[in-house]
């Protein structure tokens, strides 16, 4: 039987999921890395964007919004601020969301306004990309 790690994703509200996967790819906010079974362990910053894991022929995706990631040979665990499995994500609310953010980057008076608004729209627009892989 080939090698497999255990991926965990956990939000401060609930587990998103619990699986044995044979890779994982994740948004660093270094940018983008992949975990196989034996890894060398290390813990990361996370960024706004889209986790892939594989188990076999099956592959699922999952918007994450930031948090950590702790990688030791035989796991991975995802604290994630918040975490959405592509079967999960409401398509006409992020685009309702992307849309707002888009008219508050256009309407902000100040640079915290423009920051949370490419705040909103990055979260927006990671969510949608999942979407499209349902």
């Amino acid at each position: 039987m080939a090698e497999k790690i255990i991926l965990d994703i956990v939000t401060p509200e609930k587990k998103v999921l619990s699986e044995s996967v044979d890779i994982v790819v994740a948004p660093g906010e270094e940018g983008e890395f992949g975990v196989l079974p034996g890894h060398i362990p290390f813990l990361c910053k996370l960024k706004v964007g889209e986790l892939r894991f594989r188990s076999g022929t099956s592959a699922r995706h999952v918007a994450i919004m930031g948090g950590y990631a702790e990688v030791l040979p035989h796991h991975v665990t995802i604290l994630a601020t918040a975490a959405e499995e592509a079967s999960e994500i409401d398509v006409v609310r992020a685009q309702a969301a992307r849309e707002r953010a888009e008219r508050r980057i256009s309407e902000a008076k100040d640079k915290l306004e423009f920051a949370r608004a490419q705040g909103a729209l990055q979260r927006a627009v990671a969510r949608l990309r999942v979407a499209e892989k349902k």
